[in-house]
């Protein structure tokens, strides 16, 4: 064979295998941004899922919380009118030691856990998704990725659609750049 004819073999050789692995570093940087852009999709879900059952169970506690004031009341009601009848005592002078029904403050503590409880849970919630957002940003941005990324029109999703939940006040907290004490009362 002619040194010619090997030399083109070699060329278009070495062309053919440089099309095939860029052909499939095409499709596995394609596939990366498409999981990373559905792990964000999910974890907002989640997210949302989270909050949603949390505010449901807070919802839930107080109302246990509510029944238990008013059939504590209820008891306290029955326990002076069944030693006083229902005018109450018309006695000048009582000499009683009363053991009236206490009141469970326990239920009060259930419920601040369960609202610090909830809260910690959305608040990691939270971090997966500005991680999820900041791995994905850092891979489309990287070189070689941001040009086949942008080849293929990634990113494809609107990633200040999937922002973390926050309040008033911390958004206030970051335009003036003053966070004051907080008031508890």
């Amino acid at each position: 064979m002619n040194i010619w004819v090997k030399l083109l073999t070699g060329v278009v050789a070495c062309i053919a295998i440089f099309v095939v692995i860029s052909f499939f570093a095409v499709i596995g940087i394609n596939n990366t941004c498409v999981q990373m852009e559905a792990g964000i999709k999910a974890q907002y879900d989640q997210n949302r899922n989270n909050y949603d059952n949390m505010w449901k169970k807070f919802k839930e506690a107080t109302q246990v919380t509510s029944m238990y004031t008013d059939d504590l009341k209820k008891v306290y009601d029955s326990a002076i009118q069944g030693r006083y009848g229902k005018d109450g005592s018309k006695a000048v002078f009582q000499w009683l030691q009363e053991h009236n029904p206490n009141f469970d403050s326990s239920v009060y503590k259930n419920l601040q856990v369960m609202i610090e409880g909830g809260r910690n849970a959305f608040e990691g919630n939270q971090k997966m998704l500005v991680d999820k957002k900041r791995q994905y940003e850092v891979e489309v941005q990287s070189f070689p990725t941001i040009v086949v990324a942008r080849t293929l029109g990634f990113p494809k999703i609107d990633l200040n659609k999937f922002d973390i939940v926050t309040s008033e006040a911390t958004e206030d907290t970051f335009k003036t750049k003053k966070a004051d004490e907080v008031k508890l009362r």
